[in-house]
């Protein structure tokens, strides 16, 4: 009952039985990254043709009448499908050659001049800055092979960087020592430069508040210490220490609002804003120190050692002359913090307690204090003159000195939680949310952090989920569709492919990038306290 057939490439076994037969299909493709196959079949002693069938069974049906047995059943073929894929590419733990650097890095890192960079590729990139939309750029390896072009070899280019860190060390050196002797020459022959903007800054608005104060209380501190030598009084000479403790602070209030005004550099990126939180922090320690410390020092003295108190009408004119100053003082100082809060549509209280503005802060503060600490001085060396009992006097120093501990109290902790970074109200968290959620480019937005960073300028940060259906569709309505569709047409290998998806693939992460670009200038208009912007796509 065997059948034995032979056939070139091939072999066939016909077998009597009622078993299934199956065919088995052994051709295999395997794809490349340039594009070639490979048909793998069994051994062909005769070098036919890949892709023939390799096994063929066949079942015959016999005589029905002889055998009796059923026709068997009909082929049903096995088939093995192998997915195409490409190579693999390994990179390595470092790799620049598709990086891109500006001019600027190239002429300073690579030791060039911009003449060499003439000679070199140009490439237009879209700019990160808001001034301009374009910039040009240069891959890395094309400077890399200029560079050693040039100098030779790398030793001799590190020899270059080095001679060139010494020399721009010398210059630094060289700048300061020529600043040193301009500053002198200014002070000898006098400033005749126009007014800078620094300067200007004392003139209006909180700058305009410190130097009033500044003034003021020097005057108070001078006439109330000759008060205190006159008369001997405790509660005379707590005022005294409290007028030059504002006036000291107030002049550390202008030293941080003059450096405020510098312009961000490399060190300080975000700029020297909350200088003057740290100036309005050291002043609350100041009076703290200064204020609070010798007035309990002072009164706690005078209870221990009580001595009888000269006449008090030099000291009651004094008072009053200081009560007031200090109330012109304070009305300034409350005008300016009403016409700021209105600005932000916040209310006179929210403004004082959030510390919009540090420097106006301290000043109401500092000047409310004294209007009431003058209240509390006559109010006690009034008491002594009547009952000439020298304790109330004491008591009177204790009561300012305490105040001042108040104040000083309430300047730490706002200008502390400043100077943390606290977030930003909940409303106006909410209402940049939103502004993002209603774009259709963006899904959903994770891990918010919209930070104060002082002054009424804020960092905000998320990680953005984007629609890249939307994205791929902008960057579709820019182009020629027919011209698209041509070139995918004219694809035919797996190298036209690649090259096909690598060059819309990097045109559509470009294009992901300005929708990035174009939300956080959006941002910045309709929200104009946001600074700075960090979009992270997720």
């Amino acid at each position: 009952g065997w059948q034995v057939s032979m056939k070139s490439g091939s072999l066939s076994y016909i077998l009597p039985c009622n078993r299934l037969p199956v065919q088995l299909m052994s051709q295999v493709r395997v794809y490349t990254s340039n594009g070639q196959k490979k048909d793998l079949g069994s051994e062909d002693t005769n070098g036919s043709a890949h892709g023939e069938t390799l096994h063929k069974a066949e079942t015959g049906r016999q005589d029905t009448a002889s055998t009796g047995q059923k026709q068997s059943s009909p082929k049903q073929p096995i088939q093995v499908k192998v997915k195409a894929v490409l190579k693999k590419r390994e990179y390595g733990p470092k790799y620049t050659q598709n990086n891109f650097i500006t001019g600027v890095r190239a002429i300073n890192e690579f030791c060039l001049k911009s003449s060499d960079l003439d000679q070199l590729r140009k490439i237009k990139r879209r700019s990160p800055h808001d001034d301009t939309e374009t910039f040009t750029v240069y891959l890395r390896s094309d400077v890399e092979a200029k560079s050693l072009e040039v100098w030779g070899s790398p030793e001799a280019l590190a020899r270059e960087r080095k001679r060139r860190k010494e020399a721009e060390i010398k210059y630094r050196e060289n700048l300061f020592r020529n600043q040193r002797l301009l500053w002198e020459y200014k002070e000898f022959f006098g400033n005749t430069k126009p007014r800078s903007s620094t300067a200007a800054m004392f003139f209006k608005g909180p700058g305009k508040v410190v130097m009033v104060a500044i003034c003021i209380n020097g005057l108070n501190f001078f006439f109330k210490l000759l008060a205190w030598v006159y008369t001997g009084s405790a509660s005379m000479f707590s005022e005294a220490i409290h007028s030059l403790a504002d006036t000291c602070n107030q002049a550390l209030l202008a030293l941080g609002i003059s450096q405020s005004a510098r312009t961000p550099d490399p060190s300080h990126p975000y700029g020297f804003t909350n200088m003057r939180y740290i100036a309005s922090l050291i002043s609350g320690v100041g009076i703290f120190m200064m204020g609070a410390g010798l007035s309990w020092y002072h009164g706690i003295i005078g209870l221990l050692h009580p001595h009888p108190v000269e006449s008090l009408l030099w000291a009651y004119c004094i008072l009053a002359g200081s009560l007031v100053s200090e109330g012109a003082t304070l009305l300034v100082a409350i005008n300016e913090i009403r016409r700021s809060a209105r600005a932000k549509g916040l209310s006179f209280y929210q403004y004082v307690v959030q510390s919009r503005d540090p420097s106006t802060n301290v000043v109401l503060l500092e000047d409310a204090a004294a209007v009431l600490s003058v209240a509390v001085a006559a109010t006690c060396m009034g008491l002594t003159s009547l009952t000439g009992n020298p304790y109330y006097d004491s008591v009177g120093s204790l009561g300012v000195g305490t105040l001042l501990g108040t104040v000083s109290a309430f300047l730490i902790y706002t200008n502390t939680e400043a100077l943390l970074g606290r977030s930003i109200e909940p409303e106006q968290l909410q209402r940049l949310t939103e502004l993002l959620e209603s774009d259709p480019v963006v899904r959903a937005i994770h891990d918010v952090k919209a930070t104060d960073m002082g002054m009424s300028k804020v960092r905000f940060k998320a990680e953005v989920d984007f629609d890249g259906r939307v994205v791929t569709r902008s960057y579709l309505e820019k182009q020629d569709i027919e011209q698209l569709l041509q070139e995918i047409q004219q694809v035919k290998t797996l190298e036209e492919l690649e090259a096909f998806m690598l060059k819309h693939g990097e045109n559509i992460i470009d294009t992901l990038g300005a929708e990035v670009d174009r939300l956080e200038k959006d941002l910045k208009q309709r929200n104009p306290d946001v600074r700075h912007v960090d979009l992270e796509i997720l």
